[in-house]
């Protein structure tokens, strides 16, 4: 089966992520950029939301089926936020640092058992712009966060989040060993899974 998918996004380690996953099926993952997709406006109000907002988006441009995810962090004491707003949590969309230290200042004397927190990872799968029942694949990765940064690896809030089975920081784990366990990595085994169970109706 030799199939085209766009990836709403541009990210080009993502577009690396789901190729070297789905390669194997004949599916080939193309980046939106590549069809000068305008971006969607992400008002949704969940990661569920945002995902199918995207893929719709991608679908509506391009006429082929999409593929698109959501992520982010929730904490527990802050009742969930950064949530949804993970990557402009402190004002400018994509700055690392400055979200960290956001967060961090805001559980500044926060005791370690009120520090937990999750990363969310949801992919929202679609046939086609109208498609009525989009597939949707949740990852959870349950963690804490720390009292500093810690690590040089990965992005976003890795360097905050402490992973328990590992014992140590997001940021301080082998690229390897973070794509086996991550909320992404679940949520791609899911779609992995389902690909290949439904290879003929894609």
């Amino acid at each position: 089966m030799n199939k085209t998918i766009v990836l709403a996004s541009n990210n080009a380690g993502k577009i690396k992520e789901f190729n070297a996953l789905l390669s194997d099926m004949g599916i080939d993952v193309k980046p939106q950029s590549e069809f000068n997709v305008e971006e969607a406006e992400e008002n949704g109000l969940s990661f569920i939301e945002n995902a199918i907002l995207k893929a719709r988006n991608a679908c509506a441009q391009t006429g082929l089926p999409a593929l698109a995810d959501d992520s982010g962090i929730e904490v527990d004491y802050l009742k969930g936020a950064p949530g949804i707003y993970s990557a402009r949590f402190a004002g400018e969309h994509g700055n690392n640092e400055a979200n960290n230290t956001l967060l961090l200042e805001k559980l500044d004397g926060v005791a370690e058992l009120e520090r937990t927190a999750r990363f969310h990872c949801v992919l929202a799968y679609m046939r086609h712009e109208n498609d009525p029942t989009p597939k949707v694949f949740h990852g959870v990765w349950e963690g804490r966060i720390m009292t500093s940064n810690e690590g040089q690896e990965g992005f976003g809030y890795d360097p905050v989040f402490y992973v328990p089975e590992c014992g140590c920081s997001a940021a301080n784990l082998p690229k390897e060993v973070k794509n086996q366990i991550s909320h992404r990595a679940k949520a791609l085994k899911q779609l992995f899974a389902a690909f290949q169970q439904q290879s003929s109706q894609l």
